[in-house]
């Protein structure tokens, strides 16, 4: 039995939950998801708790267990609480602007170089530095984050680019000369 899909997921009393023949959606004060079960796999609600369960041991059953239970389990604490990811972008002349549902970077290109954001999130640029991204979809929040990320990776000399708040870049030594 896998370890993460037998822990019963708790659902608070604002999540509302429907489970139908090929899917699971949820409802609650953030926002509202859908999730589509795979064959093999049935959920269940009792007791204000989400069951996940598999009909048999295939080796694709036993891996669709426990990342149904997670990605459930992530969809609650979406509808409820949002997720969020924190871009920080660094370097001279670097900037980052809002411009409707666009964000507008400058990174030393030639061209300003647009990012449209999808419907559902909500982004918020802080000192044309700080990019916030908001939503009730792990999922989608964490690819945006990467996709904005992947527009200027930090460069390890350095240290130019977009990083996570909080991560930790290791730079590298240039050259030096020597006689």
């Amino acid at each position: 039995m896998s370890r993460i899909g037998k822990i019963p997921v708790v659902v608070p009393k604002e999540v509302k939950i429907t489970i139908n023949a090929g899917g699971v959606n949820l409802q609650g004060p953030a926002g509202k998801l859908d999730l589509s079960i795979p064959r093999g796999i049935k959920v269940e609600m009792k007791e204000n708790q989400l069951i996940v369960s598999r009909s048999s041991d295939l080796k694709q059953d036993k891996a669709n267990h426990g990342t149904i239970r997670a990605r459930l389990a992530n969809m609650v604490i979406g509808v409820t609480k949002g997720h969020k990811k924190e871009l920080e972008l660094q370097g001279v002349g670097f900037k980052a602007l809002l411009q409707g549902t666009k964000l507008v970077f400058s990174l030393g290109l030639s061209h300003p170089v647009e990012f449209e954001v999808p419907e559902g999130l909500k982004v918020a640029v802080g000192n044309n530095n700080l990019i916030s991204i908001e939503g009730p979809d792990s999922c989608l929040v964490g690819q945006i984050a990467a996709n904005i990320r992947d527009l200027k990776p930090v460069e390890p000399y350095k240290g130019k680019g977009f990083r996570y708040v909080g991560e930790y870049v290791r730079k590298k030594q240039g050259k030096s000369v020597t006689k």
